[in-house]
């Protein structure tokens, strides 16, 4: 009996060891024209209630919503590097609050060096020193 609950033990954890190899995530890509909405600037949160956001198009043109203000910029890729050049937003003023982290997600994205996914599947965008943008794909009905 003994002899045949060691078998019956090994052949669970092989198929349970199979099982979970082929449960692990496939390599994720970065999504051109999906919508990212972030929920950490460096080692910050947002603001509660506030919604920022970055898309990157197709032919080389990224935008979002940087709290206040929507933004656009031009954006390099190559692999999982990534620089976005020439940020420029519309003019309008909110309160000092959200203004003040716009202008810190602003100073993030023009830091950004690559981009990778953690391991909950967050994208994350690095700059050349310090802690990511962290974003989770806009899941919204307006958005698919």
């Amino acid at each position: 009996m003994k002899k045949l609950t060691l078998i019956l033990g090994c052949g669970l954890l092989a198929s349970g060891c199979s099982f979970l190899s082929q449960q692990q995530p496939q390599q994720q890509q970065l999504q051109l024209e999906q919508q990212y909405i972030v929920e950490w600037i460096g080692e910050r949160p947002l603001i509660d209630r506030s919604h920022l956001s970055i898309s990157l198009q197709a032919e080389g043109k990224a935008g979002g919503f940087a709290g206040c203000n929507n933004w656009f910029a031009s954006y390099q890729l190559s692999g999982n590097q990534l620089a976005l050049e020439q940020i420029a937003t519309t003019r309008k003023v909110c309160a000092p609050s959200l203004m003040e982290q716009e202008q810190r997600y602003l100073e993030a994205l023009s830091q950004i060096v690559r981009w990778d996914f953690g391991e909950h599947g967050q994208l994350q965008l690095w700059p050349q020193q310090g802690a990511p943008i962290r974003l989770w794909p806009d899941t919204s009905p307006d958005n698919n």
